[in-house]
């Protein structure tokens, strides 16, 4: 029996030993990207459309309050008349100038309608024009804004040159084009500044302020300003009612779409592909929400907007993000 070691004979097909040096890399994780809450929930709570149970019951509810409270008014005027003429007639004039306060909001809100459809007309007809080639369909959509745009001194300059060139094209194209460039020109620049501003306010409150739903009633409100001034930039005046209806229809629009989620060609264009990966969670949601209020501002030119992007190209995202958050959470690495 041999007392020595034992040697076994290895074949050569046998795996060898790993060693730290033969070892296959470790494939990187996939960045945890930042996901847009806040204005996936400002989307949702603006696109909700209520059941027709709801609608009955808060119909039925304000018919109820409404009318309680105009009985209860009527009540006490009167018998405030009785006890004390003077002090009755006080509150008789005070009631009827709140009736009348309410008049002139509700005519003001008629009004913003009227106005916004006066625009979404213009828009149609422009389109119509541009797809017909006609030249009498062109110029009758050149009046329609002289008429949008009357009064206005920002214009003035515009209106002046429109009127000089105007004479000088003979295709339906040129003319869209000439107006286009000579007065709603100025008016996109104005529009790309609320838009940078309300991207601008998304990003700070989301990145900064831990409260809950802060990020998300900011985002709705910030939104809601934002396509109410550019409403009124393009000549629609919408207020607070019409100010909703334009937001519904833009959140729609963008939910159908779905523009309203975080592709990988957003991340690359705001934040360089894996920063966002780099710096803080609600940095990084920040700067998401900021990029999704500037698309949403982008479709909110594009409804309120008198004449189609023809000429003129539509507003890019990442520009408009670049320009809205340059120095709000340092350089990019």
């Amino acid at each position: 029996m041999s007392k020595g070691p034992v040697l076994i004979d290895l074949d050569d097909d046998a795996p060898a030993k790993e060693t730290p040096a033969t070892a296959p890399p470790v494939p990187d994780p996939e960045p945890d990207l930042p996901q847009p809450r806040a204005m996936e929930m400002a989307a949702r709570i603006a696109t909700r459309r209520p059941s027709r149970l709801s609608r009955w019951f808060w119909s039925l509810a304000l018919s109820l309050v409404g009318f309680a409270a105009s009985v209860a008014a009527w009540e006490f005027v009167t018998t405030l008349l009785e006890r004390n003429p003077v002090l009755g007639l006080i509150a008789t004039v005070l009631t009827v100038a709140f009736v009348v306060v309410l008049l002139i909001i509700a005519l003001r809100e008629l009004a913003a309608f009227a106005r916004l459809r006066r625009v979404d007309d213009i828009h149609a007809a422009a389109d119509a024009a541009l797809t017909h080639a006609n030249l009498a369909e062109a110029k009758g959509v050149i009046e329609r804004l002289r008429r949008l745009f009357r009064g206005r001194e920002d214009l003035r300059w515009g209106l002046d040159r429109l009127a000089e060139r105007e004479g000088d094209v003979f295709d339906a194209d040129g003319l869209i084009h000439l107006a286009e460039a000579e007065l709603l020109g100025p008016l996109d620049e104005l529009a790309k500044r609320e838009v940078e501003a309300a991207a601008r306010q998304v990003a700070t409150v989301t990145a900064i302020v831990p409260l809950a739903l802060a990020d998300v009633v900011t985002a709705l409100t910030s939104n809601i300003r934002m396509i109410r001034r550019i409403a009124e930039i393009y000549g629609g005046r919408a207020g607070a009612l019409g100010a909703w209806r334009l937001t519904r229809a833009v959140m729609t629009h963008l939910v159908a779409t779905g523009a309203v989620a975080v592709g990988d060609d957003l991340i690359q264009s705001v934040a360089g592909g894996t920063a966002l990966s780099r710096i803080s969670r609600r940095f990084g949601e920040g700067v998401v929400n900021g990029a999704l209020t500037a698309r949403v501002g982008v479709a909110a030119m594009e409804v309120c907007r008198p004449l189609p992007f023809s000429r003129e190209k539509k507003p890019s995202v990442t520009r408009l993000v670049q320009r809205a958050l340059t120095g709000l959470f340092g350089s990019k690495s």
